[in-house]
C-alpha cells in the first residue's frame, strides 16, 4: 500500500500559529564555530516562550516536562530575528500542552521561514514544587 509524501512542515503552517511569545536576536556568544545558533539554546529560548504562556494560563508558577516533535528546517545565523509563537493545543486538570514554533526572516529574500516546531508539556507547581490543579484559565 502506497501512502502520500508527507508534506514539508512549512508548507503545512505557511504562517506562524498562534501568539507571539518572545522575539530575541541570535548573538555571537550564541553560535557554534560556523556561526551557526546552537540548538540547545534555540531549545531553552522556546522553553522561555512556552514558560511565559504557559505559567500565565495556569495562574503561576509551572514546569516543563515534556518535549516532543522537534526539527530543525533551517540554520540559524548569528545576528537572525527570531519570533518564538505559542499556541494552546491542551488544559488539563495541572497540565499545559503547547506548540512553540520558531520564525526567522531569511537573510536574502526577507521572508519569514519557519526554524523549528515543538510540542512542550507544562505541569502547574505549588510553591513546593508540587503538582497542582489549574484554577485560572485566562
Amino acid at each position: 500500500m502506497r501512502s502520500e509524501p508527507e508534506m514539508p512542515l512549512e508548507e503545512l503552517d505557511p504562517v506562524p500559529q498562534g501568539d507571539l511569545a518572545l522575539q530575541i536576536t541570535a548573538l555571537p556568544r550564541d553560535t557554534n564555530g560556523f556561526g551557526d545558533v546552537y540548538g540547545g539554546w534555540l531549545v531553552a529560548q522556546m522553553d522561555l516562550a512556552g514558560t511565559a504562556t504557559a505559567s500565565r494560563l495556569a495562574g503561576g508558577r509551572v514546569a516543563t516536562v515534556s518535549i516532543d516533535r522537534m526539527a530543525f528546517m533551517t540554520p540559524v545565523v548569528v545576528g537572525a530575528q527570531l519570533a518564538f509563537y505559542t499556541q494552546t493545543l491542551q488544559v488539563g486538570r495541572s497540565s499545559i500542552r503547547l506548540l512553540v514554533e520558531v520564525w526567522s526572516d531569511d537573510p536574502h529574500s526577507g521572508e519569514p521561514r519557519k526554524v523549528t516546531e515543538a510540542v512542550f508539556v507544562f505541569v502547574a507547581i505549588d510553591g513546593q514544587r508540587r503538582t497542582r490543579p489549574i484554577t485560572t484559565h485566562r
